[in-house]
């Protein structure tokens, strides 16, 4: 099984890179110095465009690349990013442009940014790739292997499996006593040029999967299709559609978004039918109409899920920035920050799991499930703005408004309920959200319900930028000061907790209005649902060179 092991190593590797980017907040304002706000913006910007690439990416496997080559080629872009990024610390380059080799912001110049810049967006292209790819490739592999030993897996499989977790002590204990970022960066940059290599070293045994076509093709083919009829009226009898009823899985026409019937309406004569048919860019069948209709009318339910990704976008910024000057100290041994990473990974996979499994309706479950993610999400705000009064108020009594570097008298686990709740929220959340997507989006989409929820997150992310900004402004109208200031210590970040309480809890009833008048569709069933990756390896009817065709 020398093949699942040689992909496996990349997962490995994601770990410790992981462990390693999440930091970045630190790295940011203790070594460049920046303004926490404006370091917040740099990683949840890139953070969200990470999330929301994987739905192109996903559209790209599927039309063009297949899993292989995306993996191969996001792999590659993650290993020199890494490196770039290591490379972009002041020892490394010094000699070469010319400035200091301190970790100081002065000893940063203009290359080491253009390297920085750089290596976030190659880090992000890998990211995405992953995602959207190593899952998918590594189910493709292992269900062949299974298939040739009879379902059992092999003590290659197992050991992989469980090499996780010395590799996640690492990444989250170990890695962050090494004090110099170029080295810090620079472990996860060789394991992960290592990783792809060994992964590239068995590209002749894999068994590898072309591009079976995207049902995004289908949607953009209705748009196009519908627009190319604007002047088209649609028939009143809706039998006079095209359909094809020689084929499964079809879904009844209905009365709504009216303008998307066009994509299916056969125009008259000089054209015959047979002649439109071959154009699938101007005449589709009423089935992928109705599906795109389904994909549209979700969109206002989708709306509401923004706002817990601007409460989860917090963890690796304000949460780690208000921790990084915190007594770190249990006793004589120094806590490093990534364990707040590690309790709340246990938290977000333990509470999904726990959630489901007291679940009693299966077809609500998702949509309440979603509601319970935002009533966490009200109370891990109200319990931020707590810790962060509490914060507030040690510094004012050992006089540290104005000392941003001394370490403040305060443990950081006050920090860790706020950490476990924001991880019960992500937990519940996105399983909620992709339960609910597997259930309510027509079967053909199905397989994209993973990165779907990621989009969701990453607009969430970005979104978060523009809320410091705006509360940021609002705050200091009438001469007040802005709660926002140049260091943590003199801010109102528990103002600002305060207002994302206040805007959850309004979403959260915005929320069940919403999913109170959605129309929901019957839970999917055992033989309908899509596998349970997330990846687009599946065959789907639509073929990729449709897209070709509409390029």
């Amino acid at each position: 099984m020398a093949s699942f092991v040689r992909i496996t190593v990349l997962v490995w590797a994601d770990i410790l890179a992981a462990y390693a980017m999440w930091v970045m907040m630190t790295y940011l304002t203790n070594v460049w110095k920046l303004n926490f706000t404006h370091a917040a913006g740099i990683i949840n910007i890139w953070g969200g465009i990470a999330l929301i690439m994987p739905i192109s990416f996903a559209f790209l496997v599927d039309t063009l690349m297949g899993n292989y080559a995306m993996l191969l080629l996001s792999s590659i872009a993650y290993s020199i990013g890494l490196s770039f990024l290591s490379m972009s610390t002041p020892p490394v380059l010094s000699k070469s442009t010319g400035t200091c080799s301190a970790y100081r912001p002065e000893c940063i110049g203009d290359a080491q940014k253009v390297l920085f810049y750089t290596a976030l967006a190659l880090i992000a292209v890998g990211i995405s790739g992953h995602i959207v790819s190593l899952e998918s490739f590594i189910t493709e592999q292992t269900t062949s292997q299974m298939e040739d030993d009879d379902g059992r897996k092999t003590l290659w499989q197992i050991v992989g499996i469980f090499a996780m977790v010395p590799v996640t002590i690492i990444g989250g204990i170990a890695l962050p006593y090494i004090k110099p970022w170029s080295i810090r960066f620079g472990i996860p940059a060789i394991c992960t040029l290592v990783a792809t290599l060994l992964f590239v070293s068995g590209s002749s045994a894999y068994k590898c999967k072309g591009p079976q076509g995207s049902p995004l093709t289908t949607v953009f083919r209705v748009f196009v299709a519908s627009a190319s009829k604007t002047s088209h009226q649609c028939p009143e009898d809706v039998n006079e559609l095209y359909e094809r009823r020689d084929l499964n899985q079809l879904v009844p026409h209905t009365r709504g978004l009216r303008c998307l019937d066009k994509a299916a309406t056969i125009l008259p004569p000089p054209q015959t039918q047979e002649e439109q048919e071959k154009n699938r860019w101007r005449l589709c069948r009423v089935t992928e109409v109705e599906e795109t209709k389904i994909g549209i009318r979700m969109v206002p339910m989708w709306m509401t899920f923004i706002i817990c990704g601007m409460v989860i976008s917090i963890g690796n910024t304000y949460f780690l920035e208000q921790a990084n000057r915190m007594n770190r100290k249990v006793g004589h041994l120094k806590v490093p920050l990534p364990i707040f990473l590690m309790f709340y990974d246990f938290a977000k996979s333990q509470s999904s799991q726990i959630y489901f499994s007291l679940a009693r309706s299966k077809q609500y479950a998702p949509p309440i499930g979603i509601a319970v993610s935002m009533a966490f999400s009200v109370l891990r705000c109200i319990t931020a703005a707590k810790v962060e009064t509490r914060r507030l108020n040690v510094i004012k009594t050992h006089d540290l408004v104005y000392k941003p570097d001394k370490r403040i008298p305060m443990s950081i686990f006050w920090l860790l309920p706020q950490f476990l709740l924001l991880g019960a929220l992500h937990g519940i959340s996105e399983n909620s959200i992709v339960g609910f997507f597997k259930d309510q989006a027509p079967p053909s989409m199905r397989s994209y319900r993973g990165f779907f929820s990621h989009g969701v997150f990453g607009l969430g992310n970005m979104a978060s930028v523009l809320s410091v900004y705006v509360v940021g402004k609002v705050s200091e109208k009438g001469g007040k000061p802005n709660w926002f200031q140049a260091t943590l210590n003199r801010s109102r970040l528990d103002n600002y907790y305060w207002t994302l309480a206040a805007l959850s809890a309004a979403n959260l009833v915005w929320y069940i209005l919403v999913a109170m008048c959605y129309n929901y569709r019957e839970s999917a069933s055992a033989d309908e649902e899509a596998p349970d990756n997330p990846g687009s390896s599946q065959p789907y009817d639509d073929n990729a060179q449709c897209c070709c065709c509409f390029g």
